[in-house]
């Protein structure tokens, strides 16, 4: 009978399913903020290898305590091991990795491909999450990130809804059925996440480790063809507004994504539980209105309605609206909006006017009397609330205050401050008033994770199945699986009066104060009317509730081989032989490419933002390759070859770039570019691997090469020829990698201008028309040389300013900022050379032609033995360093 009760459950169930809720906590006080404002998840970070290492975060020892809590209130908790990991860590990631497993973590967050091999070899079932540092965009990326055992995708940020859909329905296309995660709510970082080098570039300090020092956020001023461009108050030309999907939540839940993920761990307890309990609100509202489409769950839809105070789900939604906004700009804001979701609009994306949190806008000054300042308001204000005068120049110390009082008279409002609260010289007719600060919001915020009573309950269903003569038995089911059946103690008797009704056992059974549970459905099948006394349904409820907390304390199971280990996976070494060391040249231009050719050079990689000149490009090479061919033919013994010309050196080859991020829709570009039939490729994502993997191909620096596990990947798996080194690897970080994967695996770029943002936004678009995409936007990137500097005027930290950094489009009209200094590591070129490396890469991005020839003569000298990496180095005045995490190159 215990069977066939189950089975009714099963039949009876919802098809609908809400998407999870996940939150951030970079500590205690946070995760109790996201449980009891609803999150059905949390993700966290520990000491080690987390993108937010400057959050407060958990440790190990912390895990059993935060899992079981977690659990006991029907929340999952996720571990962020989201960072790329380096080959001498790889020990120390493994015995991360057991410990998280061991604990009864519900997932790890991962970027580093090699790490999800390593985890997947530990464990069968442990499920993995792909972060979106892995910058997925596409069904490739998604199918890509199974393969190595994934269990959930984060998709990149940069994803518009047409574009999920599209990577959903290509994947119930394939027979895929991985879920998608989408961010939600929080900053939006202006590059692809797992794809920015600017801190890295400008700092030492490296955002695939969790370091980024938020260089988007800082002033800069555009530079057209010399001229800096006069733009008025906007200076924050790559700082994105913040995220806010509470707009399009009905078309994310349409869409099928599985979870919604609030973007925040170095947030404050305050922003996790005001922006949890928005987004739990509007969830729920989504739920109802489904439900009441769908003609089912009426009792639950009640509840709801009841818990949002609301006569309709439109009205809810109407109503609620304008709160729910100004909770979320005082929880943290740099102004909101949706992002990518409806798709690509420069000029709502980054309004470039500060890079900071403002709050809600109150208004703008309009006079100032007696120490007072008069505005037409534009939102709620009252004594105690904080604000702030913006005078246009966010980067200054601003004047601000909390205020003393408000006076209304007629559509204008007085605003008091206390004496000496502000200097008034600092206070002008025209600045705009922020508020920043709201002290009764705050105190309701604290007050909702406050104590140790769960604020937040989730429904369970119960079914109670009884007839005279039996016990009464109710089988109770939580959202998380979990079942559990309890029988009375003494049997059911016939009813003289007071029966048991459905509405008499809804009443005991929903008395579930201070537990984490509410009742959500009951089911009766009862034969006839029975009886039973109030105390034994009051036991009977109570013994549910024990035992479902005891059933989702008990931490989860999963598999751990205790046999498997790293060492299963590190690929075999043999000893290296010397070779001749190889220059392999990356041009930008056509012209670059005739005096890389010129110079003898062996190797060409060719990136244009334009693929269509591909095809000249590889005709240039062949050119050249007949010349030869048919000057040593004429003149036989007596040919005298030019300088440059190698008698005994293989046939040029000219390898191309497709872009390096690819979306749904966009193959046309990479058949364009395979059209030119190059000798090979740089893969650089994984449609490339996908697309171009019955051509010769080389593995790009995007594909975030790091350690041995990942080389072994895209070597033996995918066959690649090559594989760039990570640029986030130091000299003593390369030279692990090199001892711990064969040195012929790989080439290392020695000479760059280090491609620091690599972004959706187009700046071109953004500040040189007025358009919205490359459909209006009139092409501004095919007219004018536009570099970034940093803003002198704006900015105390003066090692980073006058340098004009190069910015470039793609034929997907993303924006690339390239350091406007090129780096070096030629002075440790023989190190590398001793330790079996053969391949080095120079790249070149806008230098004149004659500049090329005399870089390419140099590293061939270098390579030659014929000058030393410091004569180099003090020859072309170049900075001297390789890629590097911390600092200089030594660290």
């Amino acid at each position: 009978m215990k069977a066939d009760r189950l089975q009714t459950s099963e039949t009876t169930s919802p098809k609908f399913q809400l998407p999870e809720l996940l939150a951030p906590a970079g500590n205690w006080e946070c995760a109790k903020a996201a449980v009891k404002n609803g999150a059905d998840a949390i993700y966290f970070g520990l000491d080690r290898f987390n993108a937010r290492m400057r959050a407060e975060n958990f440790t190990e020892a912390d895990l059993p305590e935060l899992i079981e809590y977690l659990h006991s209130r029907g929340v999952k908790g996720y571990v962020t091991l989201n960072t790329l990991i380096f080959p001498q860590e790889l020990r120390e990631a493994q015995q991360y990795i057991r410990s998280i497993i061991a604990a009864g973590v519900d997932a790890v967050i991962v970027q580093d491909i090699g790490i999800c091999r390593l985890i997947r070899h530990l464990s069968p079932d442990f499920p993995i999450h792909a972060s979106t540092q892995m910058t997925i965009t596409s069904t490739a990326g998604v199918e890509f990130a199974e393969s190595l055992g994934c269990n959930l995708v984060v998709l990149a940020r940069e994803c518009s809804l047409h574009e999920i859909n599209k990577i959903q329905s290509q994947l119930a296309y394939r027979g895929s059925s991985l879920p998608l995660e989408v961010f939600v709510h929080g900053a939006l970082c202006v590059a692809y996440s797992g794809q920015c080098l600017t801190s890295e570039a400008l700092g030492g300090r490296s955002a695939n480790r969790g370091e980024c020092a938020q260089a988007c956020r800082m002033p800069y001023e555009l530079i057209a063809d010399g001229e800096v461009v006069n733009l008025g108050d906007r200076k924050y030309l790559l700082s994105p507004q913040d995220l806010a999907g509470l707009e399009v939540l009905p078309d994310l839940v349409k869409s099928g994504v599985a979870c919604l993920k609030i973007e925040g761990r170095l947030k404050s307890p305050e922003y996790v539980a005001n922006v949890t309990r928005v987004y739990r609100q509007a969830l729920d509202r989504v739920m109802e209105e489904r439900q009441k489409a769908e003609g089912r769950g009426q009792k639950e839809a009640l509840h709801n309605r009841e818990k949002v105070k609301g006569a309709g789900v439109k009205e809810n939604i109407l109503s609620a609206s304008s709160e729910e906004r100004y909770n979320l700009e005082m929880a943290f804001s740099r102004g909101i909006y949706t992002g990518w979701f409806r798709g690509i609009n420069n000029q709502e994306l980054v309004h470039a006017r500060f890079g900071k949190k403002r709050g809600v806008y109150l208004g703008e000054v309009i006079r100032i009397n007696n120490e007072k300042v008069i505005l037409r308001l534009e939102a709620p204000v009252k004594p105690g609330d904080g604000v702030v005068f913006d005078c246009g120049h966010p980067e200054a110390k601003e004047e601000g205050g909390r205020i003393y009082a408000v006076e209304q008279k007629g559509k204008e409002t007085i605003l008091t401050f206390g004496r000496r609260d502000l200097n008034w010289r600092r206070v002008h007719v025209g600045d705009k008033i922020w508020k920043t600060s709201d002290p009764e919001l705050d105190k309701q915020l604290r007050q909702s994770f406050a104590g140790e009573i769960p604020q937040y309950q989730r429904p369970i269903k119960i079914e109670v199945y009884g007839e005279v003569g039996q016990n009464l038995v109710a089988i109770a089911r939580d959202e998380l699986g979990h079942v559990v059946q309890v029988e009375s103690s003494t049997p059911l008797v016939a009813a003289y009066n007071k029966p048991l009704t459905p509405e008499r056992l809804q009443e005991q059974f929903g008395r579930l104060g201070n537990t984490p549970f509410r009742l959500g459905e009951l089911t009766t099948n009862l034969t006839g009317e029975l009886m039973l006394p109030v105390s034994e349904l009051n036991r009977m409820r109570r013994e549910i509730v024990t035992q479902l907390d005891n059933l989702r304390r008990k931490p989860k199971r999963w598999q751990l081989n205790p046999n498997a280990s790293l060492c299963d996976l590190l690929p075999s070494l043999s000893p290296h032989h010397p070779t001749t060391p190889s220059l392999i040249v990356l041009v930008r231009n056509l012209q670059q490419l005739q005096a890389a050719l010129t110079a003898g050079v062996d190797t060409i990689y060719c990136e244009f933002e334009d693929p269509r000149k591909y095809r000249q490009a590889v005709e240039m090479v062949r050119q050249q390759k007949r010349w030869g061919d048919r000057e040593m033919g004429r003149w036989g013994e007596n040919f005298t070859p030019p300088p440059y010309f190698k008698s005994d050196s293989p046939t040029p080859t000219i390898w191309v770039a497709p872009p390096r991020i690819t979306k749904p829709g966009e193959n046309w570009i990479l058949q364009q570019v395979h059209s030119c039939k190059a000798d090979g490729y740089l893969v650089r994502n994984y449609d490339h691997l996908e697309f171009f993997a019955n051509e010769r191909c080389i593995g790009d620096f995007s594909l975030n090469v790091a350690n041995p596990l990942t080389a072994d990947l895209f070597k033996n798996h995918f066959h690649l020829e090559r594989l760039t080194a990570s640029y986030d690897l130091n000299i003593n970080q390369l030279e692990d990698l090199l001892k711990s994967s064969p040195p012929d695996w790989f080439e290392v770029t020695i000479h760059q201008h280090m491609p620091m943002f690599h972004m959706e936004h187009c700046v071109f678009c953004a500040f040189l028309s007025s358009g919205t995409d490359f459909r209006n936007c009139g092409r501004p990137c095919e007219k004018h040389e536009v570099k970034l500097r940093v803003d002198a005027k704006r900015l105390v930290d003066r090692h980073r300013i006058g340098t004009e950094h190069i910015l470039h489009a793609d034929a997907g009209c993303r924006n690339t900022v390239f350091n406007g200094t090129a780096q070096t590591g030629a002075e440790y070129v023989q190190r590398l050379i001793e330790l079996g490396l053969r391949h080095f890469r120079i790249e070149f991005v806008n230098e004149s032609p004659e500049y090329v020839t005399q870089t390419i003569h140099q590293y061939q000298q270098l390579l030659e033995g014929k000058i030393t990496g410091s004569q180099l180095w003090r020859e072309l005045k170049l900075q001297n360093q390789l890629g590097v995490t911390r600092g200089s190159v030594v660290h």
